[in-house]
């Protein structure tokens, strides 16, 4: 009998009474945990491309950078993709999958890059990171033309997200022209040196304007493909990889060779520099896929201005850069017109939420009720 009894009691679950506190912590620390990684993750960012900047002014090639940072990335994200997201795998590759494998790989890794660095070769880098903010309008415009976004004119959500679009937009071109290069100091500049260095400012910041572009329209096919192949891991892996044998490619047809440039730095440096912004990239996309899992896509986002605040405040301490006050200017309409635009996301998202459960309880209560009275 008592054994009985103590069998019978083991097998009673023990109902303890829950520690509120200790669950409220535990949420405020993972929160404070991932604002702090995805500040941590646009500062490394913002340091990346105060690096490269000197180094690309030096005679280092943006397509051997793209190749072989690519490679790396593919590279390290590798094992996580196989030790997490295996089971994910298909069991056979489509045509249409691997068609969009290449289309982001040519996409998101080459041609995005490639723009983006060449670009910031030619402007400087806090104009380069602020241009990406540009993305959120963008692809909120893809999105809406191609009917995978809300477009509803009567909706305040989806004017505030139009208006910011056009802030946005707008921030991102007064930015451009108010920003004017650097001078050397000591001495004035020839009138037609002056005029090179305006078009190569104006031919740069179409570099990344193009590269916003293409950006977004990387990023809403990056979500279709997601619906049939939700590994993102194993999506990075393939596309860096796939990315890096399509620029090296382009690099031998266009220059004959796979090479580094003409730098005026060892080629030692260089390959150390590029092993740095792969490790760097691997870990930074890995925190951010965990941070959108958890927080989703407005909560990762709002973070972005951050990368362009780090970039300018590091320009100006190591590379010696000024920010004009008129580009200050453009870059909070740009910041401001994001902020607007993620705002109306979110608020459009509780909407669709509200009217949801609404339609589900409408369902529910003509199921409940008699066919015949």
């Amino acid at each position: 009998m008592a054994g009985a009894a103590a069998t019978g009691a083991a097998s009673v679950p023990l109902l303890l009474p829950l520690d509120e506190d200790a669950v409220v912590g535990r949420g405020c620390w993972e929160d404070g945990a991932i604002s702090l990684g995805l500040v941590g993750v646009q500062l490394a960012g913002a340091a990346y491309m105060v690096v490269v900047t000197p180094v690309l002014a030096m005679g280092l090639d943006p397509l051997f950078l793209v190749a072989f940072g690519s490679l790396c990335t593919g590279i390290l994200t590798v094992p996580f993709a196989v030790k997490l997201e295996r089971k994910k795998w298909p069991s056979e590759m489509s045509g249409r999958l691997l068609f969009q494998f290449v289309v982001l790989a040519l996409g998101g890794v080459t041609a995005f890059q490639a723009l983006l660095l060449q670009g910031m070769k030619m402007t400087s880098p806090a104009i380069a990171s602020a241009m990406p903010n540009l993305a959120p309008g963008f692809i909120f415009v893809i999105s809406g033309c191609l009917g995978f976004e809300r477009v509803d004119l009567k909706c305040r959500y989806t004017r505030a997200k139009i208006l910011g679009t056009v802030v946005c937009l707008g921030g991102a071109v007064a930015m451009s022209i108010l920003q004017n290069p650097d001078a050397p100091s000591g001495h004035m500049l020839p009138r037609s040196p002056d005029r090179a260095a305006s078009a190569n400012w104006v031919a740069g910041c179409m570099f990344l304007l193009c590269a916003v572009l293409v950006l977004s329209g990387t990023v809403v096919m990056q979500s279709a493909t997601m619906l049939l192949f939700p590994a993102p891991f194993t999506l990075c892996s393939v596309t860096s990889l796939i990315g890096a044998a399509m620029t090296a490619a382009f690099q031998v047809v266009t220059a004959g060779r796979l090479s580094p440039g003409t730098p005026q730095i060892s080629l030692q440096i260089v390959l150390s520099l590029v092993f740095v912004g792969g490790v760097v990239s691997s870990a930074c996309i890995m925190f951010q896929t965990w941070a959108l899992e958890k927080k989703g896509p407005v909560m990762v986002s709002m973070f972005s201005p951050t990368q362009t605040v780090g970039t300018a405040v590091f320009s100006v301490l190591f590379l010696g850069r000024a920010m004009q006050p008129g580009s200050m200017l453009g870059m909070v309409f740009l910041f401001s017109g994001l902020y607007v635009v993620l705002w109306a996301k979110k608020k459009e998202g509780h909407v669709l939420d509200a009217d949801k459960v609404e339609t589900d309880r409408a369902a529910d209560i003509d199921m409940e009720k008699p066919l015949l009275y």
